[in-house]
């Protein structure tokens, strides 16, 4: 196959970006409610609910790494299959047996799904244009994701209104709605993802099961020596606290203010449809946002924000005052997410791209526990407003953690006013790392070495290899 053009290399991404969310807005409506049909309590729900979160924590990095060593298309095909199976046992499942066995298989999924399409995407393109500007194509991937899911609950919700079709109960139509879309998405894969690296030969699962972990050591390796990408995967864990606020607090505020329990559910659900639109609308207005202030200033001031709509959610009298701010935390959610996964990206090269991405993603989990555990207590002690407050400032004070790529980027040009002026011209493109470089993979994996400051990252190679390097975050 002839090599793809960056057109051609965005169209493929966020086609498969929509495949892969659109199932999971089809669920999002009935998975707690189709539960406790089959029988679960409460708190057994909770209980199962814990397996993809142990799992998750425990693969997110190994699969990372094999990711970077296998490559991104045997990876994604693994992953989409796994949720295939687990989207089919979710359908027909009715123990406490079977729906944990459910949210493990989703923990494997995850935890495979997690970097590899935007590593690939990421790679693709700079092998089609070392040039190219790809944070763009993230935050449309953001707007994909935000319409897919919207439409997602909202066709659910119409399969749910026709009722039951023969035995199959009306909250397992969608499910098995969801399995079949995603075996339509794992067929697509297969055509669309195309590796940018060499060939792999037989032996290639054995070798890449082998240089797992070591991807893994000098993934870690990378946040060591770069204080920039250190500063950038703490970003998470603030946030990850932070979000426990508009994904668990806001329907207890929404009951709180509107005094009955029942009526804020009905509120919340056709919130929740618009919420994931606007997020859609905020990460389409990425490009401006990178046009106007430069990645790392524009990824700042939207922690700020953030932290902003999270203490209007907190404060505000009112049903209305209270969804108009949610909606609006979540456009700046929407905003913030390929802004930061672009600085990410810019500050790796070489092989560990989505180990990286994994270990940001990694991040957000202690930061999402401990905040659940913390701010549930806060809320249950001192009022749900209280620990808004609190979370919204966690959510803000993680603003100041991306001065350092800022800092970078104006020390890359002489004279340089702001980021945007770094040669290339894509604002954020700063080479970081330990002191003043970029930190790079050499291509045996023993080492690292530091590309010198003002140097494009992309075009340090690792030592031997070829011009373009094999690249390597709901519930069911």
């Amino acid at each position: 196959m002839s090599a793809l053009s960056v057109r051609q290399v965005r169209l493929r991404y966020l086609t498969l970006y929509g495949l892969r969310w659109l199932p999971t807005g089809l669920t999002i409506p009935v998975m707690i409610l189709l539960m406790q049909e089959r029988g679960l309590t409460l708190s057994q729900i909770g209980l199962v609910s814990t397996a993809q979160g142990l799992v998750v924590l425990a693969l997110e990095l190994p699969t990372g790494g094999l990711a970077d060593a296998l490559g991104s298309r045997v990876v994604l095909v693994t992953a989409w299959a796994v949720s295939l199976l687990s989207l089919g046992l979710f359908a027909v499942a009715d123990s406490f047996a079977l729906f944990f066995l459910v949210w493990a298989l989703q923990g494997v999924y995850r935890a495979l799904d997690s970097g590899p399409l935007d590593s690939w995407y990421v790679e693709s393109t700079l092998a089609a244009d070392r040039d190219a500007d790809y944070e763009p194509g993230l935050g449309f991937a953001g707007t994909v994701a935000g319409v897919t899911i919207a439409g997602g609950a909202l066709l659910s919700g119409g399969l749910i209104a026709l009722g039951p079709v023969g035995p199959v109960s009306a909250l397992t139509v969608p499910v098995l709605v969801a399995a079949a879309l995603q075996a339509v998405a794992l067929v697509v894969l297969l055509f669309l993802v195309v590796e940018t690296g060499p060939a792999r030969g037989a032996g290639a699962l054995r070798a890449s099961v082998v240089a797992a972990p070591r991807m893994v050591r000098q993934a870690v390796g990378l946040l060591r020596r770069s204080r920039v990408l250190l500063a950038l995967v703490s970003v998470e864990l603030f946030w990850g606290f932070g979000m426990v606020t508009f994904e668990s607090l806001l329907p207890v505020r929404l009951a709180d203010v509107v005094g009955d329990p029942e009526r804020a559910a009905a509120l919340l659900g056709p919130a929740n449809s618009a919420a994931w639109l606007v997020s859609a609308a905020g990460a389409a207005a990425t490009p401006l946002l990178l046009r106007w202030l430069g990645a790392a200033p524009a990824a700042g001031l939207l922690r700020i924000l953030q932290g902003v709509t999270v203490l209007g959610m907190g404060l505000l009298a009112g049903p209305a005052g209270v969804l108009v701010a949610y909606l609006a935390c979540y456009a700046v959610h929407g905003a913030s997410n390929p802004l930061h996964l672009g600085l990410l990206h810019r500050q790796v090269d070489g092989p560990y791209r989505t180990s990286v991405i994994s270990l940001n993603s990694m991040m957000g989990q202690p930061g999402f526990a401990l905040g659940a555990v913390l701010l549930t207590a806060l809320a249950d002690r001192s009022g749900v407003g209280t620990a808004m407050v609190v979370g919204a400032v966690a959510l803000a004070v993680a603003a100041p953690l991306y001065l350092p790529v800022w800092w970078v980027g104006r020390r890359a040009v002489p004279g340089a006013a702001r980021p945007d002026d770094v040669p290339g011209g894509e604002p954020g493109n700063v080479p970081v790392g330990a002191g003043s470089g970029t930190v790079t993979a050499t291509s045996a994996g023993t080492g690292l070495r530091a590309t010198p400051a003002g140097a494009d990252p992309r075009d340090v190679q690792p030592a031997g290899s070829a011009a373009s390097a094999e690249p390597h975050r709901a519930a069911p």
